[in-house]
C-alpha cells in the first residue's frame, strides 16, 4: 500500500499544530524554559504550515521564495529554541552559540540561494540536521542536576530526525534529478513524514516530563525553605547541617554553632505592629545571609530564633560573623524599619570525634539563654564568654 507523500504531511501538521495549542493548555503557569518549549512547538507547526502552503503556490515565485524562506526561518529558530530549554532543564545557564548562529546562517543562505535548488536544498537541510546533532549532543551531556531519563527520549528523537534529514539535504543537493522536489513520492520523503510524525510525539513526552521534574524540583526547594525569610526552615537546616557536621567530622574540620534570637521581638510586634516584626525577621535573615561565608548553612529555627553552622570555623570565624551580623543590622535596621534590632546568640564548636550536632546545639541553646539573662545584645561562647556586646 503506498500512502501519499502529502496526506502524510497534512497528518504531521495537524499533529504539531495539535501539539502547539495543548502545550500552553497543559503546562499551566510556566517559567523561560517552558516559554522556549511552547515557543519551539508554535514555530515549528508554523514552519510546517508554510511548507504545505509553498506547494501550493507557483514554483519559483516570489509567494513561494517568501513562503519557503519563512519556513525554514521557523525551523531553525524553533530548533535554537529547544535546545536553550533542555539547556535549562539541565541546568545549565549558558547555551549552544553554534545553535543560535546556525538559526540566523541557515535561512539567510536559504533565502540568498533559493534560485539554485540543489544549493537551497542542501543548505537547509545539512544546517537543520546539524542543529539536532547539537541539541541531542546538548541534552546528552552531563546534566547540571539530576533529570530523569527523558533525556534519551529527545536525544534519540533528534538523532533520527538528523538522519533523515541529512539524507534528504544529500539527494536534493548531489542527486537532484532523484529528488525532484519535496512532494515526490520519493522512500526519503515517506520516511522524514513518519519519522517526524513519531518524534515530534517522544519530543513531547520529553518536554513534558522536564517539565514535570523542575516542578518536582521546585516544590522540593520551597518544602526546604521558610515561608517568610527564605532562609532554610528548621527540617531542612537540620538534615544539611548534619550531613556537614558529619563531612568536617570525617576531614577533621571544625565547626561552631551559633544561634541567634531577637532581642525583645514580643515588644516590637506589640509597638510597631506584626507586619513590622515579619520584616525584622526578613532582614534579619537577609544580613545573616550575607555576612556568612560561602559554605555556611542559615536556618530559621522557630520563631524569632535563627541557626548558623559553620564549617572550618575558629573561635576567631565566629567572632567575625557576629561582628559582621551586628554592624550589617546596626546600618541596616533604622532605614528599614524605623527602629533599631538587636539579638543575643550562643556559639558552640565541636569539641572532638565524639561530639555531635545536638550536643553542639544544646550547649549553644544555653549559651544563648546565659547572654539573655545577662542583659540581652550580646553573644556569648561556650568556651570564651563574651564574645561581642553591643
Amino acid at each position: 500500500m503506498t500512502v501519499d507523500i502529502r496526506t502524510l504531511l497534512i497528518a504531521l501538521m495537524i499533529n504539531l499544530v495539535t501539539i502547539a495549542l495543548a502545550l500552553p493548555a497543559v503546562m499551566g503557569r510556566v517559567n523561560v524554559p517552558a516559554r522556549h518549549a511552547q515557543w519551539a512547538a508554535a514555530l515549528q507547526a508554523g514552519g510546517w504550515v508554510l511548507i504545505l502552503l509553498s506547494g501550493l503556490v507557483e514554483r519559483g515565485s516570489a509567494v513561494d521564495w517568501m513562503l519557503s524562506s519563512a519556513s525554514m526561518a521557523c525551523m531553525a529558530v524553533s530548533l535554537a529554541l529547544l535546545g536553550a530549554a533542555f539547556d535549562l532543564w539541565c541546568g545549565r545557564r549558558t547555551h549552544d552559540r553554534w545553535l543560535v548562529a546556525l538559526a540566523v546562517l541557515m535561512p539567510l543562505g536559504y533565502a540568498l540561494g533559493f534560485s539554485n535548488y540543489a544549493f537551497r536544498v542542501g543548505w537547509a537541510n545539512g544546517l537543520l540536521a546539524l542543529q539536532m546533532i547539537l541539541v541531542a549532543v546538548a541534552v546528552g551531556r552531563l546534566p547540571a542536576l539530576p533529570v530523569g531519563r527523558w533525556r534519551w527520549l529527545v536525544v534519540a528523537s533528534m538523532l533520527a530526525q538528523a538522519v533523515v534529514t541529512l539524507w534528504r539535504g544529500v539527494l536534493g543537493a548531489f542527486f537532484t534529478d532523484a529528488y525532484p522536489r519535496f512532494l515526490t513520492p520519493h522512500p526519503v520523503n515517506h520516511a522524514s513524514a513518519v519519522v517526524a510524525l513519531a518524534t515530534s510525539m517522544l519530543t513531547l513526552v520529553g518536554i513534558l516530563l522536564a517539565h514535570r521534574d523542575e516542578a518536582a524540583r521546585e516544590l522540593e526547594r520551597l518544602a526546604s525553605l521558610d515561608g517568610l525569610t527564605g532562609v532554610f526552615n528548621r527540617r531542612a537546616w537540620l538534615d544539611l547541617a548534619r550531613a556537614r557536621f558529619a563531612a568536617s567530622l570525617r576531614y577533621g574540620h571544625t565547626m561552631a554553632v551559633l544561634m541567634i534570637d531577637i532581642d525583645h521581638f514580643k515588644q516590637i510586634n506589640d509597638a510597631h505592629g506584626h507586619d513590622a516584626g515579619d520584616r525584622a525577621l526578613e532582614l534579619v535573615a537577609r544580613e545573616m545571609q550575607a555576612a556568612a561565608r560561602a559554605g555556611d548553612i542559615v536556618g530559621r529555627y522557630g520563631g524569632e530564633e535563627f541557626c548558623v553552622l559553620m564549617a572550618q570555623a575558629d573561635d576567631e570565624a565566629a567572632r567575625r560573623f557576629d561582628q559582621r551580623l551586628r554592624r550589617r543590622l546596626c546600618e541596616a535596621a533604622l532605614g528599614e524599619l524605623g527602629f533599631e534590632i538587636g539579638y543575643s546568640a550562643g556559639v558552640s564548636h565541636c569539641r572532638d570525634a565524639g561530639d555531635s550536632l545536638d550536643a553542639m546545639l544544646k550547649r549553644a541553646d544555653a549559651a544563648l539563654y546565659r547572654a539573655k539573662d545577662a542583659g540581652r545584645a550580646r553573644t556569648l561562647d561556650t568556651s570564651f564568654g563574651v564574645l561581642q556586646a553591643a
